[in-house]
């Protein structure tokens, strides 16, 4: 995919939430790109994005009060779908048709992981991309983590180089629990844990296993196997704890979703060779915040990393008070003792180096490393995996059954 080079890309903001913010502080870091246009439902959090732009130098945006606003802006050149999992595919309905119908200069368009809650509707995610002939990219900072960036390039070009590739990654993501209401409901958000999180570990690992410059289907799943396990919020003082939070939407003593998930992953690479996947994912984790642990291992070498172990550390005895906030490490527990500070979380996990990338394949006309095919992807491991969890065995691939499959803590009540 080849076009004129742009200048500079503008970028046009679809949802208001966290993560929203996180793309902000990353972009600071990203070259010839502005922030020139943000739509939510909400007035105010749209206003704060306004503002944060602002403060940030990264442009001047406008706060659109319609979907439809955004889009046939002139200033909007690129689409970041950041808002929640069940309004996506309508976002991406309206692109197409605004696009299509020529009412629309928006040549690319970005969206957050998952790509979608279903695999019918990621495969419509990329039918409409394609049919309008959109460049498009799968935001999955994960693969862009400098630590992942760095062990990848070392452990290809010096040992797997030497003694083979290699053959298993481990992944895990954890902690306390999600920010907003939506993730904690199933049909809304697709899921519990396993959605939102082995989304990021499945294909990091995935990334990891293959080959330097080689394409993303170059390894072929053969079978997933997956569990899932309510352990820690639907005990009821937890259970009533976030109903208190979050009112009567989140109803963990009726509704809940898993607060746990493990994934076995079997692949195999052009030459037959077998490589293994292993992932577990929880909302059950109480330590100092957000973890991620990272492993990958060959013949003769390992690569390994926690988000946890940081170089820098601040202790705060008894006698240091204050509110609570996540200024330390995201999704922080505490805010006294030995605390581990992540100096540049945009950086570390992903998002400074991801917002660079889709900012210069979109500026350029090229494919992102990261595209919706690749969105697709997970979303199938994660259909297989729940489908597993549910029937309590492998699930073989291809799985033509997996097409219409949805998750049991997503369907309808009495589904």
């Amino acid at each position: 995919m080849t076009s004129a080079t742009r200048d500079k890309l503008r970028i046009g903001f679809v949802g208001t939430g966290f993560i929203a913010h996180f793309h902000l502080r990353a972009l600071v870091g990203v070259r010839n790109v502005d922030v020139t246009g943000v739509f939510s439902r909400n007035a105010a959090n749209r206003e704060r994005v306004v503002q944060a732009v602002a403060a940030l130098g990264l442009g001047t945006c406008r706060s659109h009060a319609s979907l439809q606003s955004l889009l046939q802006a002139d200033d909007v050149d690129a689409i970041w779908i950041l808002s929640p999992n069940d309004t996506r595919l309508d976002v991406m309905r309206a692109i197409h048709a605004e696009v299509t119908a020529g009412r629309s200069k928006v040549l690319a368009v970005a969206c957050e992981k998952p790509l979608a809650r279903t695999i019918a509707e990621a495969r419509e995610m990329l039918r409409l991309a394609e049919d309008a002939k959109l460049n498009h990219g799968y935001l999955e900072n994960q693969v862009f983590a400098t630590p992942v960036l760095r062990g990848k390039e070392i452990v290809w070009r010096r040992a797997a180089s030497a003694t083979g590739r290699p053959y298993l990654a481990r992944a895990a993501e954890e902690h306390s629990g999600p920010h907003e209401p939506w993730f904690w409901q199933g049909d809304r958000q697709g899921g519990g844990v396993l959605s939102d999180m082995m989304c990021h570990s499945v294909e990091v690992a995935r990334h990891l296993l293959t080959a330097p410059g080689a394409p993303r289907g170059s390894l072929k799943v053969r079978s997933v196997n997956g569990t899932v396990a309510n352990l820690k919020w639907t005990r009821p003082a937890y259970a009533d704890a976030l109903k208190k939070r979050y009112g009567a939407a989140v109803d963990y003593r009726n509704r809940p979703s898993e607060d746990f998930a493990r994934a076995t992953v079997t692949l195999t690479d052009d030459d037959g060779h077998e490589l293994m996947i292993e992932a577990t994912t929880s909302w059950a984790y109480v330590g100092a915040g957000l973890r991620i642990q990272l492993e990958l291992l060959g013949p003769e070498y390992a690569m390994e990393f926690n988000s946890l172990s940081t170089g820098l550390r601040v202790f705060m005895s008894r006698a240091v008070t204050g509110a609570e906030g996540e200024d330390l490490v995201e999704k922080q527990n505490a805010e006294q003792g030995l605390m581990p500070v992540l100096e540049d979380e945009a950086g570390v996990y992903g998002y400074t180096d991801e917002n660079r990338h889709m900012v210069e394949c979109f500026r350029k006309g090229e494919t992102p490393l990261e595209t919706f095919h690749d969105g697709l992807a997970v979303v199938e491991i994660l259909m297989g995996l729940y489908r597993s969890a549910e029937l309590g065995q492998t699930v073989h691939f291809p799985a033509p059954e997996l097409e219409t499959y949805v998750p049991p803590v997503a369907r309808p009540r009495g589904g």
